[in-house]
């Protein structure tokens, strides 16, 4: 089997998804598949490493440190000489012309949906409409184009239930999984020695992930009363914005953590992570502070919400004082039980069983509903 992974996303903080494909990247070639991963950067060039071949496509900076492959018969040149059995994207829009040469040329096409557009675009533009019908239009488009469409949460699934039946494109759950030997319980200070309620929020700090409502809810604590500490770790445009809603509040801004198992140690001595964003179709932030054994507030709805249930978080609707509320309640309980149930929650989640199920999808089989 010979896997081509398209990730046109490249930036300086890519988050969750440039994690996941390492995963997935790393899982295909220890069972044995040949493996290319195409990216933007900004000059082309060829890499062997011991995942397989990397290859980079001259892209332009788009904004934000990122870079994006506008001119799709550049990819195509690329799987041409490679000649794969299977392609992966998680890109919707600009790589869409790569899916119908892939269908041209009898090559399994496998699109790893990992935003909802309705919510991404409602979320990056702070408005709270997006045009349904150019969305609705967009997702048939996609299912006529790809043999799979892979959803990570039964959140993600809902926008493409309806067109892709009426398009006969199957779709898939495949939860992610969680690095567990890296992001793990380490030794740190009890709460029954101090008296603040330590909190953390990791993540990019632009608007789709919802840094915003993190930092409203450790300041509605606050005002409360709550006597609390909240670390915020990450970058992103909106960073000044945050430090404006903080004011006067214990809320301290690191920047990027460089490593990941010093963001661990970091998650890790938190009493509570806030994690959230409505608009998350997974939660790989979940899961990180999860099997770092820290409980953790989520919103309501989304992705995120699927993977925290009553033995290891709470939730609350996506407003500060719910989520307040919702913190207040998870800090009541005992901590050695609800630590330990976040641990026991983030190993239901191993890349082993992700990568398996994906690797039946690029053999074109089915893999049937999985709970998460």
């Amino acid at each position: 089997m010979r896997i081509a992974q398209l990730a046109n996303f490249v930036g300086a903080t890519s988050g969750g998804m440039r994690t996941a494909i390492e995963h997935l990247g790393r899982g295909y070639v220890d069972a044995g598949a040949e493996r290319l991963l195409v990216i933007p950067g900004p000059v082309d060039t060829v890499t062997s490493t011991e995942l397989g071949e990397v290859v980079q496509v001259r892209a332009p900076r788009v904004g934000g440190g990122y870079r994006l492959i506008v001119e799709p018969w550049r990819v195509t040149e690329v799987l041409e000489r490679w000649q794969p059995t299977s392609v992966e994207w998680s890109d919707k829009l600009t790589l869409l012309p790569v899916a119908w040469w892939a269908r041209r040329n009898g090559v399994r096409s496998v699109l790893l949906s990992h935003e909802r557009m309705g919510d991404m675009f409602a979320m990056r533009s702070g408005l709270d409409t997006t045009s349904k019908v150019s969305i609705g239009l967009l997702n048939r488009l996609l299912v006529r184009s790809f043999d799979t469409v892979v959803v990570t949460s039964r959140y993600a699934e809902e926008e493409f239930r309806l067109v892709a039946a009426a398009a006969g494109c199957p779709v898939e759950r495949v939860p992610l999984g969680v690095d567990l030997d890296t992001f793990r319980p380490v030794p740190r200070e009890s709460r029954a020695g101090r008296r603040e309620l330590r909190l953390v929020h990791a993540g990019r700090l632009s608007r789709e992930k919802s840094p915003h409502l993190a930092v409203a809810t450790a300041v509605e604590l606050h005002r409360r009363g709550v006597p609390l500490r909240m670390d915020v770790y990450g970058e992103g445009p909106h960073r000044d914005e945050l430090e404006e809603i903080a004011e006067g509040a214990p809320v301290h801004f690191h920047g990027y953590v460089d490593g990941r198992d010093a963001l661990r140690d970091r998650i890790a001595a938190a009493d509570v992570a806030l994690s959230v964003c409505p608009g998350e179709t997974f939660g790989l932030a979940v899961l990180e502070a999860l099997a770092c054994g820290t409980p953790v507030v989520t919103a309501d709805r989304g992705g995120a919400r699927e993977l925290v249930d009553r033995t290891c978080g709470a939730w609350g609707s996506p407003t500060a004082a719910a989520l307040a509320d919702a913190v207040q309640r998870l800090a009541a309980r005992p901590e050695d039980v609800v630590r330990r149930a976040a641990r026991q929650r983030a190993e239901q989640f191993g890349w082993d069983r992700t990568v398996a199920r994906m690797l039946a999808l690029h053999a074109g089989e089915r893999v049937g509903v999985l709970s998460a």
